[in-house]
């Protein structure tokens, strides 16, 4: 990889770390397309899930207090059902339509979360928080992407924006630990091929990414950060399912 392109990675996951503290989620978001353009479809996504495992991790221990252990399992179960095969299935699709996969998953998923955000449906149960969670663990494992099914589950039951992001990082590393886990027991040559001095520098992106976004948090609002995080998701899935559709 160029020096060029290794900046651009870093710089993805410095901001992907910051839009993760503030809004609870977006890591995957933001990074997932850029880095499956980047990495390749496999390679790009199994980064994702690495990177997000780690800052997931870091944040978690933040947030402790604030995290919904019965929404956390309600949510975590059904996607590590889900994970399983969905990491087997990634390991051997073919890039091309994995990068479209990427790209579609994270566009629909934004515009179906904008949409549902004028309604007034207020989602209740235990089933749709399941649901939520399976979808999650199947996204998770295609496309790196794990927060789009549970954040369109936060928008419809109005789950509160602090204990939403709290629990969502305990989820985060238990869907991340089981799809690396699988991936990596099926294809170990995924792991993208970094210098130990270049995985160094990504953990300093991530733990500076946090520190940055945790200083920021006070003086943004949470409508501002999904705001942000959205449009610049737009941008990277809309390239990276352009990327895949030449490709095929």
């Amino acid at each position: 990889m160029t020096t060029g392109l290794l900046i651009v990675v870093l710089g993805a996951v410095f901001i992907g770390a910051i839009a993760q503290r503030i809004a609870g989620l977006g890591f995957a978001l933001l990074i997932s397309p850029f880095l499956v353009i980047i990495l390749g479809s496999h390679g790009g996504v199994l980064m994702v899930n690495i990177c997000g495992l780690v800052s997931s991790l870091l944040i978690m221990s933040r947030v402790w207090r604030d995290v919904d252990w019965s929404m956390y399992r309600w949510l975590a179960i059904p996607a590590v059902i889900a994970s399983v095969p969905a990491s087997a299935a990634a390991v051997y699709l073919p890039a091309a339509p994995l990068a479209v996969t990427v790209g579609a998953v994270v566009l629909v998923a934004l515009s179906i979360s904008l949409l549902l955000q004028r309604t007034s449906l207020v989602l209740t149960g235990n089933v749709s928080k399941a649901v939520a969670g399976f979808a999650s663990g199947i996204t998770n494992a295609l496309a790196g992407v794990g927060g789009p099914a549970v954040s369109v589950y936060a928008l419809l039951s109005r789950w509160p924006q602090r204990p939403f992001a709290a629990t969502l990082q305990p989820f985060f590393v238990t869907i991340a630990i089981v799809t690396l886990t699988s991936k990596l027991l099926l294809d170990p040559g995924q792991v993208p091929p970094f210098q130990p001095w270049a995985w160094a520098l990504i953990g300093l992106m991530i733990v500076g990414g946090i520190y940055t976004g945790e200083k920021l948090q006070r003086f943004i609002r949470d409508d501002q950060a999904r705001l942000a995080v959205i449009v610049i998701a737009f941008i990277g899935a809309a390239a990276a399912l352009t990327k895949g559709l030449i490709d095929l």
